[in-house]
């Protein structure tokens, strides 16, 4: 599982001209999901999400607070170009999660984010639908992250969370 990571000051989804969600401060999450993934790399990305000290504190010491920390917000966005490999100058996808399986997880994800967090904080596109992602990058931080690869779904996923 990957997400690209940004900092925002602002992001939002458009589709057919409507803005079906959007947030103020915080982070835009851009989520793909490769055939492989499971629960146990779901676990894992929103924990990292959730808890990435990526904003200053008031103090003014930079990486210092998490979104969490701060109470912003998180737009969720599915990307399944995320896992794409060029095959000369195409894309090829095969290493992304298919469509209907990709969902169900996808939507663990979310559902876990507002869990995890503040239900309200956490917004989401609109998965299998061309969209329009405005992101008005703060910083500019973009961080992406991966979900170690377990040997099964059962395996749990070490980390150092510090």
């Amino acid at each position: 599982m990957k997400a690209i990571v940004q900092r925002v000051a602002s992001a939002s989804v458009t589709v057919n001209n409507e803005i079906i969600s959007e947030i103020g401060k915080g982070i835009c999450v851009l989520v793909g999901l490769s055939r492989d993934d499971s629960v146990a790399d779901v676990d894992y990305l929103v924990r990292k999400l959730i808890n990435m000290r990526i904003f200053e504190g008031d103090d003014g010491k930079k990486w210092n607070l998490s979104v969490k920390d701060k109470g912003y917000e998180v737009l969720c966005c599915s990307q399944f170009t995320l896992y794409a490999l060029m095959k000369g100058n195409k894309p090829d996808f095969h290493q992304s999660m298919a469509p209907d399986k990709s969902r169900e997880l996808y939507q663990l994800f979310v559902d876990k984010m507002k869990q995890n967090y503040k239900p309200d904080l956490v917004k989401e596109g609109r998965f299998q639908t061309f969209c329009h992602v405005n992101i008005v990058n703060d910083g500019p931080v973009t961080i992406c992250l991966e979900s170690p690869k377990a040997k099964s779904s059962t395996d749990e996923i070490k980390d150092n969370d510090s």
